[in-house]
């Protein structure tokens, strides 16, 4: 094709339920549908995007249908992040694969793309721009030798294999290649971008084709055993993709996807949470003894041994202290502001112990907690003995108070961690867990006979429902029992759940749904007998996510849409978990 490829400077933005995400564990792609990289962060996930074009950023790299009409589709291979986006024009089909070379290496990434015909004809056109440090940094020393360009971005260098009769616009600062295949061709680009420096050669698509399938393989087992295999076994390919080799897994791959219209709640998620590394680390056991459990234990491990008292809600995946929350100057996703840093970083959230606990029990019960496990174990406690009584930023990281919820998933986790211990220290932690219970029932415990958030706060709370879940008091307790009808009554809509009334205005006018609490819900239901109503909770939680089958944080009824950061990987380990433990017969002690 001569001449000027006829696309935009940038492609435009859709809506959540739109994107695919690719991952190798250092970082990750959204992939939309017209086959651009809206967001991308090199070399690893909290540091700076090369491809923004999400939240308002510069940076380009597409790879898109040249036709004028056409209808985009797409699937993952099963058990894996290898997208492969789908569209048809008429009557051709075309087809792009496309993958972060797995499992990633740290310092740099390889993208995959493999276009094809499969029916008629495909013209297709890539696009290539880099704009490092939120672009900041445009593409410069931009070259070509044979089938490769090679490019600068601030202290990133790119190579572009594949791409030899590509040219470079000046006045767009872009490379544009056109691509023509016949029926039943395919066509190979293979995108590097590392810090400072390259290896000597490019990869050979072929082989690391092999290589990136052959890992996700043997990363993701089969769950034939839970309620929903299928999505159970995408789901923890997602968490394997979210997870570093350090054993860090981000919260998310992205940041400042608006929870909320009107330009607040944004925030940057891709750091590595305690508390969702262990809610995954439980999910895992649910359902074996599987890698990412091991994984989980070694980071959670790891930063009790190192910060101890001083141990922080998040880091990032290399164990760095989160850098303060501040704004950029950016246009930011539609309805939101541009937000990097985190502000968790300046909190103590007393239940990342609890929840520590539990996942360090859960680990014991497969044979996979080792001496530095059961230290971590004894920091944990010594910490907790000396924070239990002080207020806290809570789940949901508010304003520090003496939240119930905190204490009593610490109750829940001495519990766990006492039933697995075989030291003489098993009756003394029971027995710190009765004194936990007492204390929270003594200021806690609201007239009706349900849990309540705080002693300053009369509200029923979705995460109370984990008091039982976990083990922190009996799922027959009338606490329990009353606290889950109140939830039921008080914060479900539609088949879903939100985490609790913020105001007098209707719930879905201050928030979307909380897709979390709805798993937690559908674990809380099965736990009391009610397996029906708990299928209902599990069915209308999974079926909430995107086309692509990822899910956000949050769900709005109202517009049936996605909001907040993607793919949440708290909620990845929620349905998880729900299809492993809605497995076996009504009444389970979760636990356990």
């Amino acid at each position: 094709m001569a001449g000027r490829l006829k696309l935009p400077a940038g492609l435009p933005l859709h809506v959540l339920r739109e994107y695919a995400v690719l991952a190798d564990g250092e970082r990750g792609a959204l992939v939309g549908p017209r086959g651009e990289i809206a967001w991308l962060c090199a070399p690893q996930w909290h540091d700076d995007p090369v491809f923004g074009s999400l939240i308002g950023g510069h940076g380009t790299y597409a790879v898109t249908p040249l036709d004028e009409r056409y209808v985009w589709g797409g699937y993952y291979e099963p058990g894996s992040l290898v997208w492969r986006g789908r569209w048809t024009a008429d009557d051709r089909v075309m087809e792009c694969r496309q993958a972060l070379a797995f499992p990633g290496d740290k310092d740099h990434l390889v993208l995959l793309h493999r276009i094809e015909a499969l029916h008629g004809d495909a013209h297709f056109a890539a696009i290539l721009s880099l704009a490092a440090g939120f672009g900041a940094d445009p593409m410069t020393d931009v070259h070509r030798s044979g089938d490769v360009w090679t490019a600068r971005a601030g202290q990133h260098l790119a190579r572009w294999t594949g791409a030899g009769d590509a040219h470079y616009v000046t006045s767009e600062n872009r490379l544009e290649l056109a691509i023509e295949l016949r029926e039943g061709e395919t066509h190979d680009l293979v995108l590097e971008i590392g810090r400072d420096r390259l290896p000597d050669r490019p990869p050979a698509p072929d082989p690391t084709w092999s290589a990136t399938l052959s890992s996700w393989s043997d990363a993701v087992p089969s769950f034939e055993q839970t309620i929903a295999p299928t999505d159970a076994k995408q789901s923890y390919a997602v968490l394997r993709g979210l997870t570093s080799a350090t054993g860090g897994m981000v919260a998310a791959a992205t940041m400042s996807l608006p929870e909320h219209g009107g330009r607040s709640r944004n925030y940057d998620y891709r750091y590595a949470w305690i508390r969702d590394q262990c809610y995954a680390g439980q999910a895992v056991a649910a359902c074996g003894a599987h890698p990412l459990l091991g994984s989980a234990v070694t980071f959670v491990s790891g930063a009790l041994l190192e910060h101890g008292n001083d141990l922080r809600p998040a880091y990032t995946v290399d164990g760095g202290l989160v850098p303060d929350e501040r704004q950029l100057d950016l246009p930011g996703y539609p309805g939101g502001k541009d937000v990097v840093g985190n502000w968790v970083n300046q909190q103590f959230q007393l239940d990342t112990l609890g929840e520590s606990l539990l996942l360090l029990a859960a680990a014991e019960r497969h044979g996979m907690l080792d001496l530095d496990g059961w230290r971590a174990v004894e920091t944990c406690i010594d910490v907790m003995r000396g924070r239990w009584k002080k207020p806290d930023a809570g789940i949901w990281e508010l304003d520090d108070r003496r939240w119930a919820h905190s204490r009593l998933i610490c109750a829940a986790g001495l519990r766990a961690i006492a039933a697995v211990a075989p030291t003489a220290q098993a009756a003394e932690w029971a027995g710190f867990a009765d004194t936990i219970v007492a204390d929270a029932t003594s200021d806690c415990l609201h007239p009706t006979g349900r849990w309540q958030q705080s002693p300053q706060d009369e509200r029923v709370d979705a995460s109370l429902l984990l008091a039982a879940v976990r083990g922190a008091v009996p799922a027959e307790d009338p606490r329990s029992v009353a606290t889950l009808e109140a939830v039921r009554s008080e914060l479900a809509d539609e088949g879903y759940l939100y985490r609790f009334r913020h105001d007098e205005r209707p719930l879905a006018e201050a928030e979307g749904v909380f897709l979390l609490c709805g798993f937690h819900m559908a674990l809380a239901a099965h736990q009391q007998g009610h397996r029906a109503e708990a299928l209902r909770w599990f069915e209308r939680g999974r079926a909430a996510c995107t086309t692509p089958g990822l899910f956000t944080e949050e769900f709005d009824v109202r517009q049936r849409q996605l909001r907040g950061n993607l793919p949440q990987a708290f909620v990845h380990a929620g349905m998880l978990e729900a299809s492993a433990r809605l497995a076996d017969g009504p009444g389970t002690h979760l636990h356990t």
